[in-house]
């Protein structure tokens, strides 16, 4: 594609990579004189380093998404890497764009995150044309309306939120309140695996993208990556692949999606999928719209018959009528303060372990093995293993930022730094998370067979061999007291730790002093 001779239009519409919703009103009509630009981006690949799966995964989806439009009968201009690279922003290449095509009118969908949004807000001061924005039509709560459920710097419970979601999509709902007369079904959804339940989990939906060209563009063009490249990639990338997957989480996994969601296990060859629906990725790339994945899963919790109890289905519509809509809502009425935000006054360097893997704890063996074999883990491995490392060992949060935002197939910031810096590092002092999600290893003993085969003893916090999560968690008790030790959620462990005689507590602040200084060789 000649970028210095573009055809002559009235209108450019652009397209992100991850604004890949083809319901959307732009597509209800064709007009030759319109013309819809999606195009790979140096700065995209170059903001974090990515896992190669998940350039992949957008790289193709957008491809896929192009040729949909194209034969659907729309003008369509997609670009890769080896038409875009001269262009070093997004600002420069629709600079280039608007005046190549002489267009009159340029149109853009609300970008979902702030650093996106504002690049292309400072194109209307550069652009001598006229500049739309429109809605993505994506969320269930439109973006002008986010102000009325939450307030800059104000603490927000995702619980009283999700209600008021259910109310008013009436989700769930009798004329007298809730299926089932409660709101909440989490109790009974905190299951590790029996040995019986292994041999049910069902195998992973898995495709066969042909990644062979993009891995190709991005060895041409020195992209750095992190994590495994697969020229046959297993993630949908188009709304036929995540419809499919949709379907068979329903089918397969959402039976006993709940009762196991929180659970981990390294006995089973589908211990990466478990029975999570792993559509956060056609979600965060819209090619699935959230109420089309609500009403699918209500259909079939409806039609199976008892066979699908409403401790599952609530646990899943939670997931994304909850917390989805929760945090982008907490998000955009708290940036860009909230990228910030280090209410712990973290800053220890993120252990090369993270990328590698190559640490003697397993818990975070496999669960970083898994994420750069997969691009994926889910969200108790976040949150209760790599994330609640992070925050017993405070480190930066501008790292571990980056880490989540680069790894993961279906991180983007608006999704992805609440998560974090929120909820795993509670570096926001509390407005989204009221307490730290700290634990010691009887937590991850608990929730998985991770211990088992784990050259540390999870029973132990002062022995040489000892679980570092253990001491680490008294350590970030005894340093945060002032902070946490008033806090009724956190009574239990402060009890407990004043409980301890001063040389006890002495030698466990010993202990994870001296596994704080060897970080790197845990």
């Amino acid at each position: 594609m000649d970028l210095n001779n573009l055809p002559k239009v009235k209108t450019v519409r652009w397209i992100l990579g991850d604004q890949l919703y083809s319901r959307h009103s732009w597509y209800k009509e064709k007009c030759e004189d319109t013309l819809y630009v999606i195009a790979e981006l140096q700065q995209e690949v170059g903001y974090v380093q990515h896992h190669v799966q998940k350039v992949c995964a957008f790289f193709l989806a957008m491809e896929d998404f192009a040729e949909e439009l194209q034969k659907t009968g729309h003008r369509v201009l997609h670009l890769t890497l080896d038409e875009s690279a001269e262009f070093e922003s997004l600002i420069e290449l629709v600079q280039h764009v608007v005046t190549q095509t002489q267009c009159a009118i340029f149109e853009y969908q609300r970008p979902d995150e702030y650093r996106l949004l504002s690049q292309i807000q400072l194109l209307e001061a550069r652009l001598s044309v006229e500049v739309n924005e429109v809605s993505s039509e994506h969320f269930l709560v439109p973006f002008e309306e986010l102000q009325t459920y939450f307030k800059p710097n104000t603490a927000v419970r995702m619980e009283m939120f999700y209600r008021k979601m259910r109310k008013r999509f009436a989700i769930l709902m009798t004329t007298k309140g809730p299926v089932g007369e409660r709101w909440n079904f989490d109790a009974e959804n905190r299951k590790a695996l029996s040995k019986d339940a292994l041999p049910t989990i069902p195998p992973p939906l898995v495709f066969s993208n042909d990644a062979r060209d993009v891995l190709a563009r991005l060895e041409k063009h020195n992209v750095k990556t992190v994590g495994e490249p697969s020229e046959s990639l297993i993630w949908p990338v188009n709304r036929a692949q995540s419809v499919k997957l949709l379907n068979y989480f329903c089918e397969f996994g959402l039976a006993k999606f709940g009762l196991y969601q929180d659970a981990m296990t390294e006995k089973s060859e589908h211990q990466w999928s478990l029975y999570h629906s792993r559509l956060s990725f056609s979600l965060n790339t819209k090619m699935l719209h959230p109420m089309q994945v609500i009403d699918t899963a209500i259909e079939s919790f409806e039609s199976a018959k008892g066979e699908i109890n409403i401790a599952q289905i609530e646990g899943f519509i939670r997931q994304i009528l909850g917390w989805r809509e929760y945090v982008r809502g907490m998000y955009w009425s708290n940036m860009p303060e909230y990228k910030a935000g280090n209410a712990l006054d973290a800053n220890k360097p993120l252990p090369g372990w993270y990328w590698s893997g190559s640490t003697k704890m397993n818990c975070i063996k496999k669960s970083v093995q898994q994420t750069m074999t997969y691009s994926y883990a889910h969200h108790i491995q976040r949150l209760m293993v790599t994330g609640n490392f992070a925050l017993l060992a405070g480190l930066a949060p501008d790292e571990v930022d980056e880490w989540y935002l680069g790894v993961y197939v279906d991180a983007i910031e608006w999704v992805e730094l609440p998560n974090t810096r929120g909820m795993a590092l509670f570096a926001d002092g509390g407005l989204i998370a009221s307490k730290p999600y700290v634990a010691s290893g009887n937590y991850i003993n608990k929730m998985s067979d991770y211990c088992k085969g784990c050259e540390y003893n999870v029973k132990e916090k002062l022995t040489d061999d000892a679980c570092p999560f253990n001491a680490l968690y008294w350590h970030f008790i005894s340093r945060h007291e002032d902070r946490f030790g008033r806090n009724s959620r956190m009574a239990f462990p402060y009890n407990a730790w004043r409980k301890y005689s001063a040389q006890e507590q002495a030698e466990i602040i010993a202990k994870g002093d001296n596994l704080l200084l060897g970080i790197e060789s845990l």
